[in-house]
């Protein structure tokens, strides 16, 4: 590598280190992140009750139809 692809390389490493941002430590609680957790799991295959529901919806799938729509004169 000559002269000024290496000073060129040392510029964009020190740029690239510039912009690296840390990540904060988190601060909550084992109970407040198990109930973070919680929240935002699916509840795809449970009942209320928490007993295992014969099958789970499917997000996108529309009701079947009776296959004729009333038509309305304009």
């Amino acid at each position: 590598m000559d002269k000024r692809l290496a000073k060129r390389h040392k510029r964009q490493v020190a740029r690239a280190k510039e912009k690296v941002k840390v990540s904060e430590p988190d601060v909550r609680t084992h109970e407040q992140i198990e109930a973070a957790r919680e929240a935002s799991r699916a509840n795809l295959g449970l009942n209320s009750d928490g007993s295992i529901r014969a099958t789970a919806p499917v997000r996108g799938r529309k009701t079947p139809g009776t296959g004729s729509s009333a038509k309305t004169a304009v």
